[in-house]
């Protein structure tokens, strides 16, 4: 079984309260954008000794094999329900990392989602949402996986209706690496200056007024080149630029068929969809 776990961005980011948790309380609209990965799962070797065989290729995945969310979300379900089988996994990693656009979290999400299909669990929907949260705060979005306002941590979603489809994105990362919790100690907390749900459904040229991340001020202040790439956006036409999450993705919206040439680094990697 083999699928394409995809990335999002966020249209307006606010952090609205810092929890006794020790979490933050979140108001944006995530959307769906296919920059993808790639999951792979076969049944294992009968003769395997571990119930989950992990490999990874395409873009390198940093830190200890065990504590990659994909393994993490398999043995999360594996404890409630102990007659899955063992695996092997293969993950082909073309979205960067630490780059603001929840490509862990969705291949997370997505692992929770095969195995659900794959082994007929028949785990509702709203289950799956939970055994998500457990892996991070947005992994709840990607088993929804359309677009929506979050609040809360960000598993509190309210499917809207957006019509994009005469518009490509660009995404540019310039592979830089924000530490979230550094972003997130950055901010102090406010409320949307406007409602989203009214933002978002206005024409997309007044954006730039309406929808702002809360992160880009500290963000670009430590990294002045974001901004500059944001600017770069659009000088060369995009109807509305930012950045995803706590970065360092910044993207911006075109007109379909109307993507310039950009004057970027040469470092920073250009995605188009």
């Amino acid at each position: 079984m083999v699928v394409f776990p995809n990335c999002k961005i966020n249209l307006g980011l606010y952090i609205t309260k810092k929890r006794e948790d020790g979490f933050h309380d979140i108001a944006t609209i995530f959307y769906p954008v296919q920059w993808q990965d790639a999951l792979e799962i076969i049944p294992a070797n009968p003769d395997a000794h571990t119930t989950i065989q992990f490999s990874g290729s395409g873009l390198p995945i940093p830190g200890n094999p065990e504590n990659n969310l994909c393994i993490k979300a398999y043995t999360l379900l594996k404890k409630d329900f102990p007659n899955i089988p063992s695996i092997q996994l293969h993950l082909h990693k073309a979205i960067p990392m630490g780059a603001g656009l929840g490509g862990g979290s969705s291949d997370a999400a997505t692992v929770l989602t095969m195995l659900n299909q794959y082994f007929e669990l028949k785990i509702p929907e709203q289950q799956l949402s939970k055994f998500a949260l457990q892996l991070g705060s947005d992994c709840p979005f990607f088993i929804l996986n359309q677009p929506a306002i979050a609040t809360g941590r960000g598993e509190n979603l309210k499917p809207i209706e957006i019509n994009l489809e005469n518009y490509q994105f660009v995404l540019l990362y310039p592979s830089i690496h924000i530490s979230t919790a550094w972003a997130f100690q950055q901010i102090t907390p406010q409320m949307p200056k406007t409602d989203l749900r009214y933002a978002i459904h206005q024409p997309i040229e007044i954006w730039p007024t309406l929808l702002f991340n809360q992160f880009e001020l500290p963000v670009f202040a430590a990294y002045p080149q974001l901004a500059q790439l944001k600017m770069e956006l659009y000088h060369q036409g995009a109807l509305y630029a930012a950045m995803s999450g706590s970065g360092s993705t910044i993207y911006g919206i075109f007109k379909k068929g109307n993507i310039p040439k950009l004057n970027i680094p040469e470092n920073t990697l250009l995605k188009i969809v």
